[in-house]
């Protein structure tokens, strides 16, 4: 038995800059050199920070990289310890995105990505060039001053691995696992099966995968199975928190895998810029019977000889590492925490003494109150903790004086957070009263205001210039007056949102600016059911990629777990914008305006985006789904109905507000969901076949019982509306 203590760990790397980023690297060291371990790596691209994107292609990262690792390696930090450092390397005419191995102020060999995610969030192939050759390991020249400082002029470059005494190591660079890409780890034939029969035994994957609502599951059941089969572990790092990209948070998570157990597992969520995660292993690898069969056939890997004793023998003295039960969050809590971290990183890193937020008193801008109070609590108690990061961030961004500090989060709300209730004649002493009850459980500092003047004046100029007053439709009014009527409203709360952001810190005599919070929310997105440039327009929005079911569930959450005991409230009222006239035989609501339900929206999302449904193909789904309930012509109308508003609307997303991604099927077009915005909203050929599939299915009454569905889907039919087929339906389940 031959023992091996290893590190790996969480880092929250920040893209370009490199002090922040070394600073990070070098704490890790110490820490894993302090537990004692005698491999420590680090998270995919570390040195410059996974987000650099565009600026990969600049000479001066490349370059800056080198400088980082010259530093690394001209002081102690590899002494006695294999360290795995991310960074991109330029061979000849490409550019690759690398892990460098180094031992004792020495490279040992470099190892580029073999699959590029590129897909989703991720356009890895506009900046690095896949490895392609596999047949052997290449000689790479060192930059001169590298090799001056070093004395070294080659190094080995390529896919293969490592060989210390007793021990043989193997890279893999990931991406994201679980996304729509399959990458080395998840590729049909997957390098590591390639290498464990090569006799290698320790991986160590270099991960930064986007936090997803529900995915973590999914992810480290892909390493567990990995190393299930074959008597091998795995060694996990993360980049977590920002990468420099406003739109994505990457999972913390940082592991230790052993044989298919979970041995050391990190925290998804933190506050922390570096978080360690040690274990000591065991290399127990057995004789398998046909494990010997296919190594004795096995294509042979380049190797690379690393003269280190890595490994320790038998000590009853050093215990090992156990198999742990994984921690995983509810998809409540991660609403909670997966932003309310974001917004600290991105508070802090902004220079903004705080956040404003228009505060409706209705689902989702309470959603975003409940996340920033989630922050505080955070903030205070990582700095009850003994946190001394945290501490000193919410110190400057709090401007607390005379040695004082936060101990309170709704004492640091109120430094650091505004909420505006911006009431007009259409909204209801409901609704104001509460935002005023959670803007106080907050702790925010909290304004009610009248935005009835400005419209008021607009309307007059308005009429002015034209001769005309518009009218509701209440009114007597048409469509076009009364959603114009509802858009100024709309538009007014945006603009005095920004202008009190501004403002209102100069007003009580604070530095800085405030952020402004947006609130829209993915289906709502996904429909169009907002006005370009209201409320939805912000800086960042920490739900602009949640779906409003999910929401709903997090305020029930919420009102029991962060103690915002009005959420409850705020999750059983109807959703409703209150744009228009209240009326005694006449409320607004948003499904109603809508023409659907928030759980249609989700299903058509989902079916849309991870199912890559057309009109036609979504049409055909759902008459399985939906059978049992619908007519296939009911269907074909529904289906119809989302896809105009859904072609209409689609110019609104050109200009979302950055939001932290966390469901799939976001429509967001600044990056992930990348797709016309001028449609033929009439969709002729389209439409035109899903009629004739109406009338070929006899389209006026129902064709699928639930037994027939049953069979036909293999799952049990429910009593609502959504998909019930894999990941498609239930936004409950696992995506």
């Amino acid at each position: 038995m031959r023992l091996l203590k290893v590190a790996t760990c969480n880092l929250n790397q920040w893209a370009m800059d490199f002090d922040c980023n070394m600073k990070n690297i070098k704490e890790s060291i110490c820490r894993a050199k302090e537990a004692g371990a005698v491999i420590r790596l680090g998270p995919e691209l570390e040195i410059t920070g996974y987000g650099c994107e565009d600026h990969f292609m600049e000479l001066d990262t490349v370059n800056h990289a080198w400088d980082c690792l010259k530093e690394l390696l001209l002081g102690d930090w590899t002494d006695d310890i294999l360290c795995s450092f991310g960074m991109p390397v330029i061979k000849g005419s490409e550019r690759y995105n690398c892990q460098v191995l180094c031992l004792n102020r020495k490279i040992v060999m470099i190892r580029p990505k073999m699959w590029l995610a590129n897909d989703g969030n991720y356009r890895e192939l506009r900046w690095f060039t896949a490895w392609k050759q596999k047949e052997h390991l290449e000689d790479f020249l060192l930059p001169n001053d590298i090799s001056e400082a070093l004395s070294q002029t080659t190094v080995p470059f390529g896919y293969g691995y490592s060989v210390s005494r007793h021990v043989q190591i193997m890279w893999l660079i990931l991406r994201d696992p679980v996304a729509e890409v399959c990458e080395e780890l998840f590729s049909p034939i997957p390098p590591h099966a390639e290498l464990a029969l090569n006799g290698v035994e320790v991986y160590l994957n270099a991960s930064g995968s986007h936090h997803q609502l529900r995915k973590l599951d999914l992810r480290l059941r892909a390493f567990i199975g990995a190393t299930h089969t074959r008597e091998e572990f795995t060694c996990i790092a993360t980049n977590k928190d920002a990468t420099g990209d406003a739109f994505i948070m990457v999972d913390g998570c940082a592991c230790i895998v052993v044989n298919g157990d979970v041995v050391a597992q990190g925290s998804q969520f933190s506050l922390k810029d570096v978080e360690m995660v040690v274990a000591q292993v065991a290399s127990l690898r057995g004789s398998i019977s046909s494990f010997q069969e296919q190594a004795s056939c096995k294509p042979k890997v380049s190797s690379v000889a690393v003269p280190y004793k890595l490994c320790q023998p038998f000590k009853l003295q050093m215990s090992l590492s156990s198999p742990l039960k994984i921690q995983y969050h509810s998809p409540e809590e991660e609403i909670a925490f997966g932003p309310g971290c974001w917004l600290w990183d991105y508070l802090r890193r902004s220079g903004a003494s705080g956040f404003l937020l228009p505060l409706s008193g209705g689902a989702d801008s309470s959603s975003v109150v409940a996340i920033v109070g989630c922050m505080c609590q955070l903030v205070v108690n990582e700095i009850s903790n003994g946190d001394e990061q945290v501490k000193a961030d919410a110190i400057r961004i709090g401007h607390y004086t005379d040695g004082q500090f936060p101990t309170d989060s709704k004492e640091f709300a109120r430094r650091i957070f505004y909420t505006v209730f911006m009431g007009s004649e259409n909204s209801s002493n409901a609704t104001r009263t509460r935002a005023n009850v959670l803007a106080e459980e907050i702790g925010s500092w909290h304004l009610d205001v009248s935005i009835d003047g400005v419209v008021s004046a607009l309307l007059s100029l308005f009429q002015t210039l034209t001769g005309k007053r518009p009218r509701y439709k209440v009114d007597g009014g048409s469509n076009i007056e009364n959603l114009g009527l509802q858009n100024i409203q709309a538009r007014m709360r945006m603009v005095l949102a920004f202008m009190l952001a501004s403002l209102l810190p100069w007003v009580h005599s604070k530095p800085g600016f405030y952020l402004v919070l947006g609130s829209s929310n993915v289906d709502e997105g996904l429909r169009g059911y907002l006005t370009k440039y209201d409320c939805s327009s912000a800086d960042i929005n920490p739900i602009g990629s949640i779906s409003k079911q999910d929401l709903r569930r997090f305020l029930r959450w919420a009102a029991v777990h962060l103690g915002y005991s009005s959420l409850a409230e705020v999750e059983a009222a109807p959703p409703t914008a209150e744009l228009e006239p209240i009326r005694s035989d006449y409320s607004q609501l948003d499904e109603v305006d809508m023409g659907m339900t928030y759980e249609e929206l989700s299903v058509y999302g989902r079916l849309r985006k991870i199912f890559r449904c057309g009109p036609v193909s979504m049409f055909k789904n759902l008459c399985y789904k939906w059978g049992t309930k619908l007519t296939p012509s009911e269907i074909g109308d529904k289906v119809k109905y989302f896809f105009k508003y859904y072609s209409i609307n689609r110019h609104k997303m050109t200009v979302l507000t950055p939001s932290y991604h966390a469901e799939s099927y976001s429509p967001e077009d600044n990056r992930f969901d990348l797709r016309q915005f001028l449609y033929n909203a009439r969709w002729p050929y389209q439409f035109r076949k899903i009629d004739e599939l109406v009338q070929q299915l006899d389209g006026d009454r129902v064709a699928i019982t639930k037994s027939t569905a049953q069979e036909t889907a293999g799952v049990t039919v429910d009593g609502g509306m959504g998909v019930v087929a894999a990941g498609s339906g239930n936004p409950s389940a696992g995506v």
